[in-house]
């Protein structure tokens, strides 16, 4: 008589967070698996050809959409997520990082973009990029960073590392990051009362949080605080 059927474990490669414990290898060396997530075809592609000359990197699945890259992170055995911020009005790269890092063995994030605002940076990094790149960084920046972020160290951009110091010296007068968003909606041309709709803040802490930012920048009018935010890059026009 035979006993119960034992079921073997998955194999390594099956379970998502695993690699980080047990790195595939390639030839001796440890292999960087990624998954690759922008809403531009020409941009995925040529990230494959740029990344794919690296021989410790492997490219698992790339993806045009946010919610698509939450779901094959959660689903393959990735290391890193280069992911971009804007996906045409979809699911936002900030959002999909935060839904990617929240669960455990969670792979890196890696932004990848061309935005560069305060907004933009401290939505990434709050909701867990390990590292935030511009596209416009060369081949070998890049694979640099994917490196670091695989090793679980941050990987920024100068630029942004440096926004992220003046921030850190006056604190007094830099924006918060509601205070970015509020008034990045300000400049997209949103009412007190869309803002407050989309942010789910009533539309007396919207007033409030201009309040603020006029304080803060200097100024007194919708106008004149979206023209000196653009102008010290806070946000985008």
């Amino acid at each position: 008589m035979t006993g119960p059927v034992k079921r073997s474990a998955p194999p390594v490669s099956s379970r998502p967070g695993a690699h980080r414990e047990h790195r595939h290898e390639q030839g001796g060396s440890p292999v960087v698996r990624l998954l690759l997530a922008d809403d531009h075809p020409v941009v995925r592609a040529g990230l494959r050809a740029v990344l794919e000359t690296e021989e410790d990197f492997e490219i698992v699945a790339d993806v045009p959409t946010a919610e698509e890259a939450v779901g094959l992170a959660a689903r393959l055995d990735v290391d890193v997520v280069l992911m971009d911020l804007q996906f045409g009005g979809r699911m936002l790269g900030s959002q999909a990082t935060a839904a990617i890092t929240a669960a455990p063995g969670a792979p890196r994030v890696l932004v990848l973009t061309t935005y560069d605002t305060d907004a933009d940076i401290l939505a990434a990094i709050e909701a867990g990029a390990t590292g935030y790149l511009l596209k416009d960084a060369p081949p070998e920046e890049l694979a640099a960073a994917v490196r670091t972020a695989a090793a679980g160290k941050s990987a920024l951009a100068p630029t942004v590392a440096l926004r992220l110091m003046d921030r850190m010296r006056a604190p007094a007068t830099a924006l918060s990051r509601r205070e970015t968003e509020v008034l990045q909606l300000v400049a997209d041309g949103l009412s007190n009362a869309a803002i407050s709709k989309q942010l789910f803040l009533s539309q007396a802490t919207v007033k409030s949080h201009l309040v603020h930012i006029y304080a803060k920048l200097g100024v007194d009018s919708r106008t004149s605080a979206v023209a000196a935010a653009t102008a010290q890059g806070l946000i985008r026009r």
